[in-house]
């Protein structure tokens, strides 16, 4: 007989359910949320399982290599299906969540989501904390370009290396705001050398990366987006087709056909955020600088009998096909139409 368990699990606790074959609950446990302690009971069960499932979050990535490396059949679980999976549930607790999600991986109503390996979990976080430094420095410079704006004192158009002397310049003559000012630029400083450190950093992986060299001599694409795109793909041999890459991203449309109607709605925006948003603006830089290509001329031709944004979506689709594809064949960026139809046709 086959047995099946599944997980809910939280910052502290796990709920663990564990059924048969026909779906007959035969243990429910509440434990801590560590590896060691979940591995107890599913060793105290005493026999083999078919798959450990449980739902895509915070912590799930940690306890699927975990629980892998202890020898089970562990999966993560798209976070939409088990939310329509549990849909019908008239009461919404961990422990009918664990036995629902025990039930969906008896049954297969489910999507297994890729789990990135470490070395693209620790390259995405760098992108993520220069990413909030870069916000929050910019949050600082409009705090300070809105607070001088009251006494009518105005920055103007200014790089990131003379802003602070261009705000003293401003409130030398006046102590007070002098003396509530400093401590912002200050903080803006420390952020500007913490970024700048991050930006450096993320730089030296991408060009000891071959992958990232490769994916940068594409028009539009640089550091943060060949590492974005990197580790969102993390393994390129689970897409079957280079098509699929733009979908999986949430770059094509919605289908709605049901009895007499049937449209096409903008895209999904499903996936990885963090890609998608660093292929639009690669589609972005390609479609409004740099030197002429046969991608460009493409774009071009949908921004003249459409619109200038959705020209960009469908670049930053095509984008995200031809990287897969250059990385799958081990092939750089062709600017000619003639050299580049083969990879373009993906």
């Amino acid at each position: 007989m086959d047995y099946f368990a599944g997980l809910d699990a939280s910052l502290e606790t796990v709920n663990i359910c564990i059924v048969d074959q026909d779906g007959n609950v035969l243990v429910e446990r509440k434990v801590d949320a560590e590896p060691d302690a979940i591995g107890t009971v599913l060793r105290s069960f005493g026999r083999p399982f078919k798959r450990v499932g449980l739902e895509a979050g915070p912590t799930s990535s940690w306890l699927h290599g975990e629980l892998c490396a202890a020898g089970y059949p562990a999966i993560c679980l798209e976070c939409r299906h088990v939310k329509a999976g549990l849909s019908a549930m008239r009461n919404k607790t961990d422990r009918n969540d664990a036995r629902g999600i025990a039930q969906l991986v008896r049954l297969g109503w489910c999507r297994q989501v890729f789990v990135k390996s470490g070395e693209a979990q620790r390259v995405r976080m760098l992108l993520v904390n220069r990413e909030q430094l870069l916000n929050k420095l910019q949050d600082v410079e409009n705090s300070v370009r809105g607070s001088l704006k009251v006494f009518g004192l105005r920055i103007g158009r200014v790089t990131k290396s003379s802003f602070e002397a261009r705000v003293l310049e401003l409130i030398e003559a006046a102590p007070s705001l002098l003396a509530t000012t400093e401590p912002m630029l200050r903080v803006r400083q420390t952020l500007l050398e913490e970024f700048a450190r991050l930006d450096r950093l993320a730089q030296q992986l991408a060009r000891r990366d071959p992958i990232c060299r490769r994916l940068m001599t594409v028009p539009g694409v640089g550091v943060v987006v060949a590492l974005t795109y990197r580790t969102g793909i993390d393994a390129p041999e689970r897409f079957a087709r280079s098509r699929n890459v733009g979908a999986h991203f949430g770059l094509t449309p919605r289908r709605y056909s049901s009895g007499q109607t049937d449209y096409d709605g903008r895209i999904s925006r499903c996936g990885d955020e963090m890609v998608r948003t660093a292929l639009y603006q690669a589609a972005n830089v390609l479609l409004h600088h740099g030197r002429w290509s046969a991608l460009r001329a493409w774009a071009m031709r949908i921004a003249k009998r459409s619109s200038a944004k959705a020209a960009k979506v469908a670049l930053a689709r095509r984008l995200s096909v031809i990287m897969h594809r250059m990385w799958v064949d081990g092939t750089d960026f062709h600017w000619s139409a003639a050299k580049s139809s083969t990879v373009m046709a993906a």
